[in-house]
């Protein structure tokens, strides 16, 4: 009886076996390929996310050169649209403020930033405002918090209106109780320290 039960699981595996074998030897030596063949997933009648579906007539391999698509080769990061900039000279305040105000230009848009650095141990209120040509102001409050690390308050953009001379920031730190003491002043067209 033992070798009946061998027997039969002899032929059940070469009969599992066959498909196998068919997979390992690959395409025919002619070259011909009739679509049947595409490895051990294909022969199994197991699907590959990999490769076209089993329907789909298999693809021969050419020397055709290879042609970049139409339009323009793009290497390396994407270039960012240009934007000026005016700024002011960094000014610091004897109370632990530090500051540098610009006036930003690119893409037919202009806006006020300013950089700056609080180190008196205290929140602050900055006010941050655009002056432009035919009296076009924009104004921005943005909260400084208490701590050294460098941050920005910046307006939004707006359609540019004139030359990029024509625009002028000012943004102005101060202390937002009832007293509201200002701390520092710094402007895009502020005179260095020494300048007079």
């Amino acid at each position: 009886m033992n070798l009946r039960l061998i027997g039969i699981g002899a032929g059940v595996l070469i009969i599992l076996s066959l498909p196998l074998a068919g997979a390992i030897a690959g395409p025919d030596f002619a070259g011909q390929d009739d679509g049947k063949s595409g490895g051990l997933f294909s022969t199994l009648g197991l699907s590959d996310s990999s490769r076209a579906a089993p329907t789909a007539p298999a693809r021969t391999a050419t020397a055709t050169p290879v042609r970049p698509a139409a339009g323009p080769e793009r290497r390396g990061p994407i270039e960012q649209p240009r934007t000026d900039s005016r700024c002011g000279p960094e000014l610091s305040s004897p109370d632990g403020v530090e500051a540098q105000t610009c006036v930003l230009v690119g893409e037919g848009r202009t806006w006020g930033r300013s950089y700056y650095r609080n180190t008196s141990g205290r929140p602050l209120d900055a006010v941050l405002t655009v002056m432009g040509p035919a009296g076009r102001t924009v104004q921005i409050l943005c909260a400084v918090g208490a701590g050294d690390e460098p941050g920005l308050c910046e307006t939004p953009k707006e359609e540019s209106a004139g030359a990029p001379d024509s625009y002028s920031a000012v943004a102005e730190f101060a202390v937002p109780d009832d007293e509201g003491k200002l701390l520092l002043r710094s402007g895009s067209n502020s005179p260095a320290p020494g300048d007079g």
